[in-house]
């Protein structure tokens, strides 16, 4: 049996803090309704199926969508996206409706938003959800990928953007 130690929440979230994320929005779409979360909590799981993974916050009502809809886009964000990010991180108090609005917007094959000009577009339909105490591990494979020129990325450390 393993010997498991607590370690204080607080205390994990200020050692995150010092790991550098590339800055994704995710979104989905379902009955009329669109949602979209600013994460770093994504990576790819597999080139063959192509898939990849995304967490979510499992106690945020307005998320539930993701978890019943079937479908996602992972749009990887590039550092001109900034306020992007912050529009559909919480940091505003924007509604779903006026996050959409700060930038353009198309479909791809499941119907899910899909940031235009996302230096990375990953067009996903969920395989799998893991519940976890606070997130949901999401697994998606890939049924398009689109991708735009190359930009610098954003990057999320120490609790603020950064350009790579």
């Amino acid at each position: 049996m393993l010997n498991r130690q607590h370690i204080d929440p607080g205390l994990y979230r200020d050692a995150m803090s010092r790991y550098a994320g590339h800055v994704q929005l995710v979104t989905t779409a379902m009955e009329g309704l669109r949602r979209g979360v600013t994460i770093t909590a994504a990576c790819s799981v597999s080139d063959n199926p192509a898939s990849v993974l995304i967490c979510l916050n499992n106690t945020n009502p307005k998320n539930e969508i993701f978890f019943r809809s079937g479908i996602f886009v992972l749009n990887t964000l590039g550092a001109h996206h900034q306020g992007v990010a912050d529009a559909f991180s919480g940091r505003t108090s924007l509604s779903d409706s006026d996050r959409f609005a700060s930038a353009r917007f198309e479909t791809l094959v499941t119907g899910a938003p899909v940031l235009a000009d996302a230096l990375a577009a990953f067009d996903c339909r969920v395989t799998d959800i893991k519940e976890m105490p606070t997130h949901n591990v999401i697994f998606g494979e890939v049924a398009a990928v689109r991708f735009s020129e190359k930009h610098p990325a954003l990057i999320y450390m120490n609790r603020d953007y950064h350009a790579l």
